[in-house]
């Protein structure tokens, strides 16, 4: 055998090799999560009810923050009763159980009374709910964002979900975060959503209609867009559409670091940065900018957690926050830099979000809003449990070897 051919057969094993000990790891570790969700054997406890808090805006909108999901869909359902021209849903998930169900019937009422209902719903995040549950009726409108969307899937323009949140009614009122629909999501789940009333309406209304109006599958009617709106500031959406290759909420994201130079508190769901959103964290904290992140410590996704354990060491380091939910699954996605500037939306800080799905933020520029953004991180915090350097640089030998065999998989995720 020639050494061209012993140094390819060398590459080759090493490649399986590498291959086989991420698969082992990721069985065992989704394995592991398996039984210890059984072991655990009770129902989660609710979270503490939350109020929502409301801010009035420069540019004649209000504001308003949701911290607790009941309290959210409660709102969200009189929004839809009261409905009498148009309503607009996109979400990611629907469950099949009681919450989905009161949504269900709610958008079917508001048909049968005369309002015009589209809702889109991503089929791969529903897979697990029964088909003859995401069945309409005739008078609500449905595009179901198919599970591969085209002969292209292989596109980066077609890999994608959407994974977006949005509720528009009566061009009026608009809904925009991180919450599913579902039960456990009601009072298990500590996660962020807006409510937009006035004139930033107009930009959760339009990326709506342009996700309705441009996609292949659509087979009703174009739906009617609102009239342009101004270029007042002080609200933004920024919109992922894969579709055309436009991914801004990275840019949003790596815009608003830069110019950081008091505070960044960032809630992420699962935080797997970039190497350029990682340096900008790093050289925020070099300028003296104080640096804290919120993320679950156990979140619905083991291997993410994991993925995500692979960043800490050098964001230690450098005297990044680092604060790990306790007790219940944090899914916001939020962030708030000098208490001028907030995001609230569907993105997290990871590949797919940034460089992969349908995905929409919100970008505002307000005191108020940003000042009750950073009570309720400073609520969370409360929740929390901070990890110190000394207790990371402590973690046993057999989760250093699981960190360095996931690593590779994190430009993926």
């Amino acid at each position: 055998m020639s050494l061209q051919e012993s140094t390819r057969r060398l590459v080759r094993q090493g490649v399986l090799g590498v291959l086989a000990a991420q698969v082992a790891a990721v069985v065992s570790l989704m394995g592991a999560d398996r039984v210890r969700r059984l072991l655990r054997g009770r129902r989660i406890p609710d979270l503490e009810p939350a109020r929502p808090v409301s801010h009035e805006i420069a540019d004649g909108s209000v504001a308003t923050t949701y911290t607790y999901g009941a309290v959210l869909f409660d709102d969200m359902l009189a929004a839809i009763a009261s409905a009498k021209r148009r309503i607009l849903l996109e979400t990611y998930i629907i469950k099949g159980d009681e919450m989905g169900r009161r949504f269900k019937q709610a958008l079917i009422d508001a048909a049968d009374r005369g309002v015009d209902v589209y809702v889109i719903y991503d089929q791969f995040a529903n897979l697990v709910v029964r088909p003859s549950f995401l069945t309409f009726p005739a008078p609500v409108n449905v595009l179901r964002y198919p599970l591969i969307s085209s002969w292209k899937f292989l596109s980066p323009r077609h890999l994608g979900r959407d994974h977006r949140k949005i509720l528009v009614v009566d061009d009026e009122v608009a809904y925009v975060g991180g919450y599913n629909i579902g039960s456990s999501y009601a009072t298990e789940w500590r996660d962020t959503h807006l409510k937009i009333e006035g004139p930033a309406v107009w930009d959760l209304d339009n990326a709506f209609v342009d996700f309705w109006n441009t996609h292949p599958e659509r087979t009703t009617d174009r739906i009617t867009q609102l009239p342009a709106a101004g270029w007042r500031p002080e609200i933004r959406a920024h919109r992922n559409v894969p579709r055309q290759l436009m991914y801004p909420i990275r840019g949003m994201y790596l815009e608003a670091i830069d110019r950081a130079h008091i505070s960044i508190d960032i809630t992420a769901a699962y935080f797997i940065p970039d190497s350029d959103i990682l340096e900008a964290l790093l050289d925020a904290r070099r300028r003296g900018v104080r640096v804290r992140i919120i993320v679950p410590k156990v979140s619905n996704h083991v291997v993410t957690d994991w993925l995500s354990r692979g960043f800490y060491g050098r964001l230690l380091r450098a005297g990044v926050e680092i604060h790990r939910y306790a007790d219940h699954m944090v899914h916001a996605k939020t962030a708030t830099i000098d208490g001028e500037w907030t995001t609230i939306g569907t993105a997290n800080i990871d590949r797919l979000s940034l460089l992969g799905n349908y995905e929409i933020n919100l970008e505002i520029l307000d005191a108020g809003l940003a000042r009750g953004m950073e009570q309720i991180f400073s609520d969370d915090c409360r929740k929390c449990e901070q990890l110190s350097l000394d207790e990371w640089m402590r973690r046993p030998v057999l989760a250093r070897v699981y960190e360095a065999i996931l690593k590779p998989l994190g430009p993926l995720l």
